[in-house]
């Protein structure tokens, strides 16, 4: 018993991001640089056209969120940010670890 709480414990820690940052890069590519931008510092004429200021995803403010809040992001939108609809898990994780190689 002691040990299925333990390994509970240590699994609920357990960030989300097992997938490939590779992988992650070629979704992102595909669903996420319209508005980010290739280097996920954000599009201008998009952060124009919807009145907002975009955040790098590689700075300290997003790189300092759970896996958890970042999946919750993209799958939920937040914000004038749509949910982007149609991914798996494994592939919302791959996103997650690329966004995690990305610098400010």
């Amino acid at each position: 018993m002691r040990s299925t709480v333990l390994f509970a414990i240590l699994l609920a820690g357990a960030p989300l991001a097992f997938g490939g940052a590779a992988e992650g890069k070629d979704l992102f590519a595909k669903r996420c640089r319209a508005c980010h931008g290739p280097d996920g510092k954000g599009n201008p004429g998009i952060a124009k056209m919807l009145k907002v200021t975009f955040v790098p995803l590689g700075s300290k403010e997003i790189q300092a969120k759970s896996d958890v809040e970042l999946k919750k992001i993209i799958t939920e939108g937040k914000g004038k940010m749509k949910a982007v609809t149609g991914l798996s898990a494994a592939q919302v994780s791959d996103i997650i670890a690329f966004v995690r190689t990305l610098k400010p």
